[in-house]
């Protein structure tokens, strides 16, 4: 099993195109583009958290059922995945998937991985100037900026606009948080 992180993908939003400069000729172009690279690189068992603007609505279920991995897609009610989501926070699986792996996340979470030491990782759609355990070597993922924010510190915007449309695996943040660790 894999874990990989991704944002902003924006699924059915045609301004998008246009707004990030993204090299698609239509929105559709782009949809088949993004679940192409999805699924190059994400298998079945993988684990995908989706840190926000996944789709502007109305194709979540048929989207969802088209990629590949296990998906936790961080709950962000305020912004574009508010036309989709169910409301209420928490740990809610996904009401219209034919698939059991889609849960819908809390808007912040903190993962761990690795071993002795352990590496927090604070998710948030959001960029943060401060994060728990910031100045003890615990990373920071985000979305939303594509591209546009520059943070210090251990952080990086995972959105597609700033990873080849690819989602990136936990080896490839780590490689990122080194260089940046210097």
């Amino acid at each position: 099993m894999n874990v990989f992180f991704t944002a902003d993908h924006h699924f059915g939003h045609e301004n998008i195109i246009r707004f990030c400069d993204r090299p698609f000729g239509s929105v559709e172009e782009m949809d088949e583009a993004l679940v192409e690279r999805w699924n190059e690189r994400v298998g079945p068992d993988d684990v995908v958290y989706h840190l926000g603007d996944f789709t502007l609505g109305g194709k979540a279920a048929a989207l969802f059922n088209r990629l590949n991995g296990v998906i936790y897609v961080l709950g962000n009610h305020w912004h574009h995945d508010r036309r989709w989501l169910p409301k209420g926070f928490g740990w809610t699986p996904w009401p219209s998937a034919s698939r059991w792996e889609v849960e819908i996340a809390p808007p912040l979470m903190v993962l761990w991985f690795g071993e002795t030491p352990s590496v927090p990782v604070v998710l948030c759609h959001y960029p943060l100037a401060e994060w728990d355990r910031k100045r003890y070597g615990a990373w920071h993922l985000h979305g939303h900026s594509h591209g546009k924010h520059r943070g210090e510190g251990l952080i990086m915007d995972v959105g597609v606009d700033c990873t080849g449309f690819y989602p990136v695996s936990l080896e490839e943040v780590a490689e990122f948080m080194r260089g940046r660790a210097g």
